[in-house]
């Protein structure tokens, strides 16, 4: 039986929403994810794969919105964005000093965490996965730490998306939103307040896609990396919005938790 208090939360759905954005895309282009899932140009068959991760990404988004389903669609996710995650790998034995190819596979394992809260969250009162939510969601924040540092790294490209016409300037957001980023992986880590910063950071997240990826799909519709981006900014909300929908219900039900926030 699923749980359906987790089926009420909101995240599970904006999740959903990023799967099934990147397996529409997918198809729609027959290429991966751009800058986000590296497969290398050069691998036999490279749009035919594209087109079966997109399906499988397509279908397990809309599981997440079945309740019969919903478990399995976000295992199914948990399991192909870890496969995303582990292709960065070579990359980073190749050139470990470059932190974009870490920070890309932070990216990926957020995704991957979030997808195995919410096959937690999901799963019925009395499964041991039940009780392990909280704990797993703690991991998020070592990626939001690599979300940090790498706004911190590329300051000068981070600052470039932020729009001119926002004050009191570019690098005033650049450096904030880092400090944002570490503030909210502090309270995640540590558990203090860790409900509040958590939902505090998806707010934040679903800024980005409001304020830079949606217009940049308004003034270059036929690019893919407009439509890939904005795709990848909707899981990667979606991914901090389980968090934080996994925060706020074990401080609602577990008092040992509860004291701790």
């Amino acid at each position: 039986m699923v749980n359906r208090r987790a089926l009420s939360n909101l995240g599970m759905y904006v999740y959903a929403a990023g799967a099934i954005a990147l397996g529409v895309i997918g198809l729609v282009w027959s290429d991966f994810a751009t800058n986000w899932q590296r497969v290398q140009g050069n691998v036999p068959h490279r749009g035919v794969l594209a087109s079966i991760a997109a399906l499988y990404e397509l279908f397990a988004g809309v599981a997440i919105l079945w309740r019969r389903t919903a478990q399995a669609g976000a295992m199914m996710l948990a399991i192909l964005y870890s496969i995303f995650a582990l292709l960065w790998v070579p990359r980073i034995l190749a050139s470990p000093q470059v932190y974009d190819v870490w920070g890309n596979l932070f990216e990926e394992f957020s995704v991957v965490i979030a997808g195995v809260v919410l096959y937690g969250s999901l799963a019925p009162p009395d499964s041991p996965w039940a009780g392990r939510t909280a704990q797993i969601s703690r991991f998020y924040g070592i990626c939001v730490i690599s979300f940090a540092l790498e706004h911190l790294f590329y300051i000068s490209g981070t600052a470039s998306f932020v729009p001119k016409w926002i004050p009191p300037g570019q690098r005033f957001w650049a450096i904030a939103t880092a400090i944002f980023f570490l503030l909210a992986a502090m309270a995640i880590l540590s558990g203090f307040l860790a409900a509040l910063a958590s939902r505090l950071l998806t707010a934040m997240i679903v800024g980005f896609e409001v304020l830079v990826w949606a217009p940049q799909l308004l003034a270059s519709p036929h690019v893919h990396f407009s439509w890939s981006g904005n795709a990848i900014c909707v899981a990667l909300a979606g991914g901090a919005w389980v968090v934080a929908d996994s925060m706020s219900e074990s401080r609602k039900t577990g008092p040992k938790l509860q004291h701790l926030l």
